[in-house]
């Protein structure tokens, strides 16, 4: 059975998708003519056009619209490549962001049910505020000392610290580098770095897992400020920097801050000077990573701009052939509890474990599609069998 489909809707399904005809072709099994005459003629076999929406990740119902819809995230978009505005968001970010919005939603009316107050520190912190002051009103709340960092061996670990301090104060982190559990769907870092869903009841952090871990956990402090701010976003961040954007600024200069305070840079720099490698004795001394302290070397004007770039490229180039190079395999529950978040999976098993919850409900949102692993998940994380 032919259909009659816009063709200009053809066309955005799979430009919105970042393919061409050509790869296109390949996933539908056809000819790259023949996707060339559907975005001329708009006609195609019905079963094709399932084929084209699964491989465009497009909801099939759209392609029947007269008219491209305007892809618009529910948050403030924030993100930037170079000094434009990025135009259109890809699936997978849409994605991402539906899913992480729909735990919110589920995991507020949680909360509501069993009496919970609303956060205090939400929304609490003006951007004109002073960032000093800013970063301690952050501290007060949750530990973003050099201490806490001190004993961890790696940068997963370090990270992992850290995000268990914010998730005990009230704010759900989770992080991923796939939608879902679908391996062929990675997330960009060069579209986004984390988004922040602001909410006094159940406030959400994101990241994207396929980021260096040295850089989450920049991005985690820059998340956990829009929290304290009250403003949603999605944000990616140039060499930890943003463009254009007061509330941006004000998240990344509180946020580097929080990690490397400027009165303690200041007081250790004359020692670091006379160290045959800064950057090591450096991030040593602070337990962040070099990105950090390359970002407030050059923030407090003790690198040049041109020292700052290229150090920058070097270090994100070998942070990411780390990540590379440990990508592959991996325990599958303890990914889970990353990507769902620990507070967030635990308050939905329990929930599920007493009926509250329907199973098909809490799989769906677990992103699970058998109830042994929902319960071999409940066990990983301490529920009795």
């Amino acid at each position: 059975m032919q259909v009659a489909l816009a063709p200009r809707v053809l066309q955005w399904a799979r430009e919105r998708a970042s393919l061409t005809q050509d790869e296109l072709a390949r996933k539908v099994g056809v000819k790259p003519e023949r996707v060339q005459d559907w975005e001329q003629t708009g006609r195609l076999p019905f079963g094709q056009a399932q084929k084209l929406a699964k491989a465009t990740y497009t909801p099939f119902g759209q392609l029947y619209l007269a008219a491209p819809p305007e892809d618009r995230l529910p948050i403030p978009d924030f993100r930037t490549v170079g000094n434009a505005e990025v135009p259109r968001p890809s699936p997978h970010l849409i994605d991402v962001l539906d899913d992480t919005l729909q735990r919110q939603d589920w995991f507020r009316d949680y909360l509501r049910t069993d009496g919970e107050e609303p956060l205090a520190f939400v929304g609490s912190m003006d951007i004109a505020m002073p960032i000093a002051r800013a970063a301690e009103r952050v501290r007060a709340v949750v530990a973003f000392d050099v201490a806490a960092r001190a004993n961890a061996r790696t940068w997963e670990e370090a990270l992992t610290l850290q995000i268990d301090r914010i998730e005990a104060i009230g704010v759900l982190v989770m992080r991923s580098g796939i939608v879902r559990s679908n391996t062929h769907r990675p997330l960009s870092v060069d579209e986004f770095r984390g988004f922040a869903l602001a909410d006094a009841m159940a406030p959400v952090i994101f990241l994207n897992g396929r980021d260096a871990l040295a850089a989450q956990m920049f991005t985690l402090a820059h998340e956990l400020v829009h929290v304290f701010v009250g403003a949603s976003g999605v944000s990616n961040l140039d060499r930890t920097y943003a463009l254009d954007r007061a509330e941006e600024r004000f998240c990344n200069r509180v946020a580097a801050e929080l990690l490397v305070p400027e009165a303690e840079l200041r007081a250790v720099w004359p020692e670091a000077e006379g160290k045959q490698d800064r950057l090591a004795w450096l991030v040593q001394r602070f337990k962040v990573s070099s990105l950090v302290v390359l970002r407030r070397l050059n923030d407090l004007g003790l690198i040049s701009s041109n020292a700052f770039d290229r150090l920058y490229r070097e270090e994100i180039a070998r942070f990411r052939a780390i990540a590379e190079a440990r990508r592959s395999g991996g325990d599958f529950y303890r990914t889970q509890r990353t990507r769902s978040g620990r507070r967030f999976a635990r308050a939905l098993i329990a929930s599920t474990l007493e009926g509250r919850t329907a199973y098909r409900d809490a799989l769906r949102l677990l992103g699970i599609s058998k109830t042994g692993t929902f319960h071999e998940f409940a066990r990983q994380l301490g529920f009795a069998a």
